[in-house]
């Protein structure tokens, strides 16, 4: 098929305002099989999403620090997937795989401010489980509603703060001629490595800041777990241990599927970057990991499994 690419000459160069996205180069009838099994993901991630947020919101029992950053999480990860997924999908049914400039950055920009949010958001999180069990006496009084509305904001803040200084640097890099990513996305690595002309500054800024966001909560989470960890190992009684244990299992099943995929991907070198093996990580964090995040939270929490009942039966 015929790629229309529209250009633009800039100071004698010609500057593209127009990517091809390759995305999965397959027979035209698995490209329809992919086509149906990633609507059917999408269509589900949404469904346990919204189910989530909306049990946390009508069952008062759950109107603690704990749900209310998981139905920011949710609410997070519904935005997440839909910057993706609808895009991918109608590639899957097109020949015309083309993107605007302006809607590839655009798509970059929300996917690196909500993956941005999300690394932040699960380090809060291990940080309210930690006072939960460290101090569980005084958890009423530090988690108060206040200080979780804050904690929320600000992982919005920095997400939203760190995609717009990224994108400051990779919009204005000049991409000539027809440019194809191969990648289902606009993701800045790809972008990079069509970019002709130097684009080291934006590599330093992009590895500076995702240094700080991975870097940062990642440690909170290691030290918000050990200390978690050792605490529970205080407990005298099996029982005890277990009921400790079992209320930050489910964040810490999400936590390490999350994390392991993204830093796979995110944490080498841009001329170690093998495109077909990172499509294929890059599914999982995209796509499989906000299905599955709903998933674990109902399987391992009673409260949640609960409420969950309640809203669908409508009792």
């Amino acid at each position: 098929p015929v790629m229309i690419t529209k250009v633009l000459e800039v100071d004698n160069h010609t500057a593209t305002i127009y990517f091809i996205l390759l995305g999965f180069p397959t027979r035209p009838d698995f490209q329809l099989f992919l086509f149906f099994v990633f609507l059917a993901i999408y269509l589900l991630t949404l469904l346990e999403n919204a189910l989530i947020i909306l049990a946390i919101r009508s069952d008062g029992q759950l109107h603690k620090p704990m749900y209310f950053f998981l139905s920011n999480l949710s609410f997070l990860e519904l935005w997440y997937v839909t910057v993706i997924s609808p895009k991918m999908l109608v590639d899957f049914l097109s020949h015309d795989k083309t993107i605007s400039f302006n809607g590839c950055m655009t798509q970059l920009y929300f996917f690196v401010t909500f993956v941005c949010t999300e690394y932040i958001l699960l380090a809060v999180m291990a940080f309210d489980r930690h006072v939960a069990i460290c101090n569980p006496l005084r958890y009423p009084v530090i988690m108060t509603n206040q200080l979780c509305g804050t904690l929320a904001g600000g992982c919005w803040l920095c997400g939203l703060t760190t995609a717009m200084i990224k994108m400051v640097f990779i919009a204005r890099l000049r991409y000539c001629g027809k440019p194809h990513i191969n990648h289902y996305f606009c993701d800045i690595s790809p972008l990079l490595n069509v970019s002709c002309e130097d684009s080291s500054q934006a590599e330093l800024v992009d590895f500076l800041l995702a240094l700080m966001v991975i870097a940062i909560p990642l440690c909170v989470v290691v030290a918000s777990y050990a200390t978690i960890l050792c605490a529970i190992l205080k407990i005298p009684s099996s029982q005890g241990r277990q009921k400790a244990f079992s209320t930050c299992a489910s964040h810490l099943t999400v936590v390490i599927l999350f994390y392991s995929t993204t830093l796979f991907t995110y944490a080498h070198p841009k001329l170690m970057y093998t495109y077909n093996s990172n499509k294929v990580v890059s599914v999982l964090y995209t796509v499989i990991v906000p299905l599955l995040n709903p998933i674990i939270y109902c399987l391992r929490n009673r409260e949640v499994k609960a409420a969950l009942k309640k809203t669908i039966f409508c009792k």
